[in-house]
């Protein structure tokens, strides 16, 4: 429902939202950038008689947005953050005794949900910049719309966001939850586009956008770029190309020190002009002092999982509009500005209305597991605004049972319960955990932080560089996340003792073997070639052959990129052998499998050590005969094609018989043609073929006994008197029907033996006339015809003088329905 009629300027739509709050548990606030919704909001609420002392949480869907807005907050109080207004985040946090107000990430506060479903001595829960759309934003209010309809009925939701479909959301709400749609404050932005060029690359494009921007426009510039490679780029060409002293170029994006993140979005001192560099990150909930030039490549890169293959790539794709349009607006967040966007005008409207959300393209591993955690093992226990997409709830499910994180009912082991309770995605939960049962707790944590976290150590694709890297590297960002990395390790080893894990005698745990404990399906082995390697998921993947692990016999694979068909590896350990048979003997099988080797047309065997899609150890064997054999040759006669096989002419003829029946009375007669014939080849063909090992054993007499079990007994014995092999002419002769004949069933017959015949042969019981196609006594054709009775009555008077000068010593009578039939010519006279 919507609350107002009238969208409302924010002084008024402040104390409309408390009013709504006071009678109502949820509501759903749409105001545009700049209205302050994210710092005014929380405040306004705070001192609200039903909140009578507790939190407020506020939800930012990063880290950076949730920092700057607990700061910004804290500064309207003149206080610092940690006081009244506090916030929490992976790295760093600044909470104390008399915070009110919490601004978490979304994330963190999954982790409250199910660690207190109650949200004890939270009165609020302010899910902001709700558009994102992320995964955790969407586990976050479906947990809380569980938890408020079962346990907290006082609990309030307000959803809010800039560019948002309120009324959709506050149907997931509930029936009495309203929208209030807020003016804001924002200046008025022009807006240009400047076009692009497809064939150059993106940064050379933006550093001419800024450096007209400069010499002619005022004010700082906020440059939207799709990723932290772009902006470097950008920025190397803007150093270059830039004199003017006054100009600050600042990167901004999440894996920047929180030192770089906090210099870009400062205010410049007096008689500096900064450009800022960002990726998606400055879209929302950041104010950035003094920008008032916006420009927009209009593109974001975004994660897009897979889940038949379980690989996570980046894909660079255009904004949406409403994501172009929150860029826009940061140039009018404190002065008029503009906006200089990177494409026509008209390309605006082929921009989607909204991202997709994350919940539609995601790996749902996390998610699964924690709604296990939760009690649901289904998604359609909860109310999600898209539900999770089968295939990839169920592609984590198994992942999640490799992991040993869940059972065979779908609900959460003590394993997946203790992984459940570390921030961390399921494989590095495991791993940390069963790191730390082994006495590796600290590296296992250390691991965690670098896979999970982009930069930490470098960027190359040795895990154990990266290990030296992040123990050597300082900074604000480092030391926080080395912090982290030992809390994981002290709350996994006290997990660990609750917790069952593998035999910990084995080996000692290096981080090769560390890794392939949350990457079991990514072990790989080499192909040979000094590059590409074939996982344990039976997926293929490569490096660079420049690479010193590109030698590497076995390796643990932690990141991919690509596509299924071509993964590139980003960061992976060497795993000896004897670490991955100590880690997964179990899982290592020893069989004999059978191949057919198309060269020879012959089934081949072999045995063969594997693990997963990894061959470990293989040998020659020899082709044990039996229904498995059997039904390889049979698909293997598939492949190559059926047709290919050694029919007799005969057997030829009965299937043109049955095909011609078929055509004629289909819901009668089967579908024998080769398509429909492959589709079954397990069910007739493999039956026979028992003790053969190659395609030249199958011989016509095999074929004919296989060929019985695809025409039931009944229509058998139609087959010869609708469809026979032979018509009998008028002197006795027997004479072969070829079913195959491009028009139909045709018969090739001298004329001479068809004299005396006076009506028309058929076949199909009389419903398909016969094709003849009328033979000189030279067996060259005269004439086809399907009226034999209106051949003697019309054309064979001309057929009759043409061939009487060619073939005088046969007879050619003017009557031929009534003649003789005869197979010789006139005897001499």
């Amino acid at each position: 429902m919507r609350a107002f009629d009238q969208p409302l300027p924010i002084d008024d739509a402040l104390p409309a939202l408390a009013g709504v709050l006071r009678a109502r548990s949820s509501a759903v606030l749409v105001a545009p950038p700049g209205a302050g919704k994210t710092t005014r909001v929380p405040l306004a609420l705070l001192d609200e008689p039903w909140v009578a002392g507790r939190k407020i949480l506020v939800l930012e869907p990063r880290r950076i947005a949730a920092r700057a807005a607990a700061e910004r907050m804290a500064a309207t109080l003149g206080e610092s953050a940690g006081q009244t207004v506090g916030y929490r985040a992976r790295f760093g946090s600044k909470v104390g005794r008399a915070t009110r107000i919490e601004v978490i990430t979304e994330g963190i506060f999954t982790r409250m949900m199910l660690d207190d479903p109650e949200l004890s001595g939270v009165a609020a829960v302010l899910f902001d910049e709700f558009h994102e759309r992320s995964l955790d934003a969407d586990l976050g209010l479906a947990l809380a719309l569980d938890a408020q309809g079962a346990l907290r009925e006082d609990l309030r939701l307000l959803v809010m966001s800039a560019t948002l479909d309120g009324a959709r959301v506050a149907r997931l709400l509930g029936a009495e939850a309203p929208v209030i749609e807020s003016l804001g404050r924002a200046f008025p932005i022009e807006t240009r586009y400047l076009g692009r060029d497809p064939r150059a690359p993106i940064d050379r494009q933006m550093a001419e956008a800024v450096q007209h921007a400069l010499a002619s426009e005022a004010g700082s510039i906020l440059a939207f770029l799709p990723g932290a490679g772009e902006i470097r780029r950008t920025e190397r060409v803007l150093h270059e190309a830039i004199r003017d002293p006054s100009v600050d170029i600042a990167p901004l994006y999440g894996a920047l020190d929180p030192r770089e993140q906090d210099r870009a979005i400062a205010p410049s001192p007096a008689g500096r002009r900064k450009v800022v560099l960002a990726t998606s990150i400055a879209e929302t909930s950041l104010t950035i002092e003094g920008v008032r030039v916006v420009i927009d490549s209009g593109l974001a890169r975004v994660p897009r999982f897979e889940p038949g293959f379980g690989l996570t790539r980046l894909e660079t794709v255009r904004v949406s509009r409403a994501a172009a349009d929150q860029r826009r607006g940061r140039a009018g967040r404190t002065a008029p500005g503009v906006c200089l966007r990177l494409w026509n005008e008209p390309e605006t409207a082929s921009l989607p209305a909204f991202a997709a959300p994350e919940i539609l393209a995601a790996d749902l591993s996390r998610l699964v597991l924690d709604l296990a955690v939760w009690g649901v093992r289904e998604p359609g226990a909860l109310a999600f605004l898209d539900p999770p997409p089968d295939a990839a709830w169920r592609e984590a499910q198994a992942l999640l049972r490799t992991l040993g994180a869940l059972d065979a009912d779908g609900q959460a082991s003590e394993r997946g319960r203790a992984m459940a309770r570390l921030p961390l995605e399921p494989r590095l939960a495991r791993m940390v955990i069963d790191g730390a049962a082994r006495g590796a707790g600290l590296m296992a944590g250390r691991i965690a932080a670098i896979v999970s976290e982009r930069g930490l150590g470098g960027d190359g694709v040795d895990l154990a560089h990266r290990l030296d890297g992040f123990a050597r590297e300082s900074g604000r960002r480092v030391e926080e996340a080395r912090r982290l990395a030992e809390r994981w390790a002290r709350e996994a080893e006290g997990l660990a003792s609750r917790t069952p894990h593998h035999d910990t005698s084995l080996f000692a745990p290096s981080p090769a073997a560390l890794l392939a404990l949350a990457f079991p399906d990514r072990v790989a082995r080499a192909r040979g070639d000094g590059r590409r390697f074939v996982l344990a998921n039976g997926r293929g993947a490569a490096m660079d052959p420049a690479a010193a692990l590109a030698r590497a016999p076995f390796l643990a694979v932690a990141e991919l990129t690509g596509t299924a068909d071509e993964a590139r590896i980003l960061l992976a350990a060497e795993l000896t052998e004897a670490e991955l048979e100590a880690e997964f003997g179990d899982a290592i099988t020893q069989a004999i499998e059978t191949s057919f080797d198309a060269a020879a047309g012959a089934l081949r065997a072999r045995q063969v050590r594997r693990l997963g899609g990894l061959v470990l150890a293989e040998r020659p064997a020899a082709v044990k005969a039996g229904p498995e054999t059997a039904r390889a040759l049979a698909q293997a006669a598939q492949s190559r094609g059926l047709e290919r096989l050694g029919w007799s002419d005969h057997q030829r003829q009965w299937l043109d018989r049955v095909r011609f029946l078929h055509a004629r009375l289909p819901e009668t007669w089967p579908d024998l043609s080769w398509e429909q014939m492959a589709e079954g080849v397990e069910d007739w063909l493999a039956p026979e073929l028992d003790g053969l090992t190659s395609l030249g054993q199958i011989d016509a007499s095999r074929l004919g006994q296989a060929l019985q079990a695809l025409l039931p007994w009944e229509l058998a014995g139609r087959l010869d008197a609708e469809a026979p092999t032979h018509i009998e002419v008028p002197t006795g002769s027997k004479i072969p029907v070829d079913y195959a004949a491009e028009g139909g069933p045709m018969l090739s017959v001298r004329v001479q033996e068809l004299f005396g015949l006076k009506t028309h042969p058929s076949l199909a019981q009389g419903r398909v006339p016969l094709t003849l196609a009328l033979l000189s006594p030279a067996h060259r054709p005269i004439q086809l015809t399907r009226d034999l009775p209106a051949f003697w009555a019309g054309s064979w008077r001309d057929v009759r003088a043409d061939m009487r000068g060619r073939y005088p010593r046969h007879p050619w009578p003017e009557d031929p329905a009534h003649a003789e039939p005869t197979r010789r010519a006139k005897p001499r006279s």
